[in-house]
């Protein structure tokens, strides 16, 4: 998108990009699913295989839409102010919420979710710390970081896991390892953007 604010190749008087843009829909369509997701994981205490069933395909329909609308938002030129806050927010929602309702229910580990959180809130924090000095692009280990996430979490909520809990607890071993590689990678590459920042800005 343009500087201001316009999609990419329009002319000066063109209309700028609407903010009820389908990428924007969608994105405010996975922040409405987290409390119909939760209300179906918490139906019967948890433990309903039926509901656990609704929370999991809610989840997955939900996560779908965290793809969709990002291709949708580059491809369209739809990109605006609001889905840059709006998309992240309603992934942690997501993924966050997740997360704490499985360790309320007693099948994760807390420590597990504490990890997970801090990294995600904690880049989130270094994205506001460099944003005026450029943005950090998302990197493949970024990416398998979330599909591991969603796939393990997915495990998770399933009513029966057929290898018996191996598979799920490996996956969110793998989901941990890479989060927590990736949030020191961003860390690392936000601290030299922040440093060339500056040393740019006093030349």
């Amino acid at each position: 998108m343009a500087a201001d604010g316009r999609a990419p190749g329009t002319q000066g008087g063109s209309a700028p990009v609407p903010l009820l843009n389908i990428a924007n829909v969608l994105t405010i369509s996975r922040l409405v699913l987290v409390p119909l997701f939760l209300v179906a994981l918490f139906w019967g205490g948890g433990q309903d295989s039926t509901w656990r069933l609704v929370a999991t395909a809610i989840f997955v329909l939900a996560s779908i839409t965290d793809r969709v609308d990002g291709e949708l938002a580059r491809r369209r030129g739809l990109v605006t102010d609001f889905g840059k806050i709006a998309d992240p927010i309603a992934d942690k929602a997501l993924t966050g919420s997740a997360l704490v309702a499985l360790s309320m229910l007693g099948e994760l580990g807390w420590w597990v979710t504490w990890v997970i959180l801090g990294r995600e809130f904690g880049v989130t924090a270094l994205r506001f710390w460099v944003i005026r000095h450029g943005v950090i692009a998302a990197s493949r280990g970024g990416k398998l970081k979330t599909l591991l996430q969603i796939v393990a979490i997915c495990l998770y909520l399933l009513p029966v896991d057929p290898s018996g809990g191996v598979l799920r607890l490996v996956l969110m071993g793998a989901a941990l390892l890479v989060t927590v590689v990736t949030g020191v990678d961003y860390a690392v590459r936000a601290v030299r953007l922040r440093i060339s920042g500056q040393r740019a800005g006093a030349s």
